[in-house]
């Protein structure tokens, strides 16, 4: 299997100015087509470890891995898990998106532009996005929708799903993305396809996106030596606000929520904001590469504080009945 497009890596200018001068060990948690590890590594790193789900990413590292030798180390995993594969990091990087190597293979089912198998699953195994539209209760789909794609109509899908699986199962992209359609009103120039939130929120439930994130950035926390750059690239709100709230509360920067509740001890700051807002693509790069329109770094600096803890509430992590 191939992409008949080469992966552009998002914002990586922005990433390498933000955590210049690049050194030392670094993981990129999300490597996909290898953009921002060999960008990490042609710009000074010492060693990248690159963590992937989709084994597909390192059958199309192949031909090029083996040019950086010791200094590159594969590791088929989660980021969630990140600190069991390195300690002392000098780095950690994040891309939140979907690789584009994903979305061009119709095969993979991430894409309603080809029609393919309904599947979505980054790591190949497990259920799948037909699996949920097609066995979930249409409360339960209707929540997915909503809280993991912020679609407003979230129930008038689910019930047209309800109706539509009723009469045969809904296996592929085009037929989902067919039903999406029929109940919302046509897109006007410009704006996204109709069926953009619900493919979003499906592949989100499928892969657990929001809990990996949440606990992804608690283990970079605890990877992280003293002095480490924490870097992560997100394509939309929920992902940003998370990222946002879990540095600000990291950082001591978050706030008493209750101003007449009782002060609490405060613990000495894990990380100091490098960015103090997110950094989005100069027209340059939106030029070249659509793609980075919505994208937003945030970057933070570990300190030499212990580790400690923030609960998914506090980062806005949203969360759906039966599926944490």
């Amino acid at each position: 299997m191939t992409s008949d497009k080469a992966h552009i890596p998002v914002l990586i200018d922005a990433i390498l100015k933000h955590c210049a001068p690049i050194g030392g060990r670094w993981l990129d948690g999300t490597f996909g087509a290898g953009g921002y590890t060999r960008a990490l590594l042609e710009a000074g790193a010492a060693h990248v470890t690159a963590v992937d789900r989709d084994p597909l990413a390192f059958e199309m590292a192949a031909p090029w891995v083996g040019d950086y030798g010791d200094r590159i180390t594969l590791v088929e995993g989660v980021f969630s898990r990140l600190d069991d594969y390195e300690q002392a990091l000098d780095g950690v990087v994040l891309d939140l998106g979907v690789s584009s190597m994903q979305l061009d293979l119709a095969e993979r089912g991430f894409s309603f532009m080809r029609d393919g198998p309904l599947d979505m699953r980054m790591s190949q195994s497990g259920p799948s996005a037909a699996d949920i539209v097609n066995t979930a209760d249409e409360a339960e789909i209707a929540d997915i929708l909503f809280h993991y794609g912020e679609e407003r109509a979230s129930r008038r899908i689910a019930r047209a799903i309800g109706r539509a699986r009723a009469e045969a199962p809904i296996a592929t992209t085009l037929r989902l993305a067919e039903i999406v359609e029929s109940c919302l009103p046509r897109a006007k120039p410009g704006q996204s396809h109709p069926a953009t939130r619900s493919f979003q929120a499906l592949r989100i439930a499928v892969n657990d996106e929001y809990g990996e994130l949440s606990a992804g950035l608690a283990a970079a926390e605890r990877a992280l030596a003293p002095g480490g750059l924490l870097a992560v690239v997100t394509f939309h709100s929920v992902e940003d606000r998370m990222v946002k709230r879990f540095i600000q509360a990291r950082a001591g920067k978050s706030g008493n929520v209750n101003r007449y509740a009782p002060d609490t001890k405060r613990e000495d700051p894990a990380f100091e904001q490098v960015t103090r807002k997110a950094v989005g693509a100069d027209e340059d790069e939106l030029a070249i590469n659509p793609r980075a329109r919505s994208a937003k770094l945030r970057v933070a600096r570990r300190t030499a504080a212990a580790a400690g803890k923030v609960s998914e509430q506090a980062i806005g992590m949203p969360t759906v009945e039966g599926r944490s």
